[in-house]
């Protein structure tokens, strides 16, 4: 169940379609290369593409800090949504993504959220995990990061 207000939210314009800018966002190994955190993604299961239901495995860093986390897809809609939930490897809730494609004029605008999963007994220990103790500050800070990098790949 999430929360009905984001944890964080980023914006930013890009001179691009929106099926550009949907088949950028919706390739997690792609887009770990625009990230601050994550910094590897491989599909799992044998499904090699966004399509409600597939899996992914995200690999996350920060500084001598790494761990993983398995992501399923929840949202695939081509040109316009890509949404998935993250779960530790055993299993635990721990949020929800979602970037939503919209057309603007020429291009598109992207939006990227992050709702928390976690139940409030694991926060604790995802802190020490990660070593992120303002969670909501950090995603906010990554947002803005991930959607320049992102915007600077579908404008060059």
């Amino acid at each position: 169940m999430r929360p009905s207000r984001p944890l964080a939210t980023g914006r930013v314009a890009i001179d691009a379609a929106p099926s550009a800018a949907y088949a950028v966002v919706s390739d997690p190994p792609l887009m770990a290369s625009f990230a601050e955190e994550a910094f590897r993604a491989e599909w799992l299961g044998g499904i090699p593409g966004p399509a409600v239901g597939a899996r992914f495995r995200g690999h996350n860093r920060n500084g001598r800090r790494r761990w993983s986390t398995v992501c399923t897809v929840t949202h695939a809609e081509p040109g316009r949504r890509f949404g998935y939930d993250v779960d530790t490897a055993f299993g635990l809730p721990i949020s929800h993504w979602r970037y939503d494609v919209e057309p603007a004029g020429d291009g598109c605008v992207v939006t990227e959220r992050v709702w928390l999963r976690v139940p409030l007994w694991f926060i604790p220990l995802a802190m020490l995990i990660t070593g992120v103790v303002n969670r909501p500050g950090a995603n906010k800070r990554n947002i803005a990061t991930t959607l320049d990098r992102l915007k600077t790949h579908l404008e060059s």
